[in-house]
């Protein structure tokens, strides 16, 4: 009797908890759903600013956290009901950013509303449980930092202009580079801080991240230290490509190709096919590094 009574107690407290939890739930969707279509309109139509298309790999991380939450859900619920301070303390701050109206601060309330939901209802375990996926939705999230890197870009922006100029001068183009303006046969192509691959740089990291975790690989310094490294540099080569295709299609004034690579969907297009090479890349370290003798493979990534 005593067993069916504790039973009774344990299935109401998990009912209440579930209540809760799905009422906390559906308040924060009503409390974003507003903020994620704005940001999901303004990167699939590029109707945001500049600065916020710098995240549009949100399309892609954010449901994959959403997915890897799905999947650690039975590991969440064995986890014990623990509040940590920090839950509160981090609930009251990203309250105050979301009342503060200040849209970058409204934006960076939602992975700290999150983080702090983790830490007061399953404290450090339950956030450490989604630790990656946090992450993804942190990096998702539209903030300053594109904006504050510009300025530090005008080495980044030299060296693609000259390189660029290098590549079509090899091809019998007649060009000359003047700091990062590009003439050719006449015409002016500026590598602007916005076309220095920033945004690239941004889309690849994020999704080596994604394939890290999905692999298994994350936690393999070795591996993750070097990935990251040859995603960059693909990146930075495929930019001055794209940045010299540009030029080459200015200055024999073929304007579609320009504006198709350039304002279309060309140049997610060409993206694409970039952090395709990303898949190949990673299997190849998986097995050189597997079939390394002085590879020890390290724990795997509870998440």
């Amino acid at each position: 009797m005593a067993l069916q009574q504790q039973l009774k107690q344990k299935n109401t407290v998990q009912l209440l908890n579930l209540a809760i939890f799905l009422a906390i739930f559906g308040f924060i969707v009503l409390l974003y759903a507003p903020i994620l279509l704005h940001w999901l309109d303004g990167w699939l139509n590029k109707s945001i600013s500049i600065e916020h298309e710098y995240f549009s790999h949100g399309i892609i991380g954010l449901p994959f956290a959403a997915y890897l939450v799905w999947l650690n859900r039975k590991k969440w619920h064995r986890l014990p009901d623990t509040a940590h301070p920090v839950g509160a303390v981090l609930l009251t701050i990203g309250g105050v950013f979301y009342l503060s109206g200040v849209p970058e601060w409204v934006n960076i309330s939602l992975p700290t509303i999150l983080a702090g939901l983790c830490f007061w209802f399953k404290g450090i375990p339950g956030f450490r449980l989604q630790a990656f996926a946090l992450l993804l939705v942190f990096l998702a999230t539209p903030t300053a930092i594109p904006y504050l890197l510009v300025p530090y870009t005008l080495p980044l922006q030299s060296f693609i202009a000259g390189t660029a100029a290098f590549i079509l001068n090899q091809i019998g183009m007649e060009v000359v580079v003047d700091s990062i303006n590009i003439y050719v046969n006449g015409k002016i192509v500026e590598v602007a801080p916005y076309c220095a691959g920033l945004k690239m740089l941004f889309t690849t990291f994020y999704v080596s991240l994604m394939l890290l975790y999905w692999t298994g690989t994350l936690s393999s310094r070795r591996i993750t230290t070097w990935f990251l490294s040859f995603a960059l540099i693909i990146s930075i080569i495929a930019n001055i490509i794209r940045n010299t295709l540009l030029s080459f299609f200015h200055g024999t004034g073929n304007e579609a190709a320009f504006k198709w690579l350039h304002d279309s969907w060309g140049g997610d297009l060409y993206s694409a096919c970039m952090l395709l090479l990303l898949v190949p890349l990673l299997n190849w370290m998986n097995n050189y590094y597997s079939t390394d003798p002085e590879f020890e493979p390290e724990a795997e990534n509870v998440g």
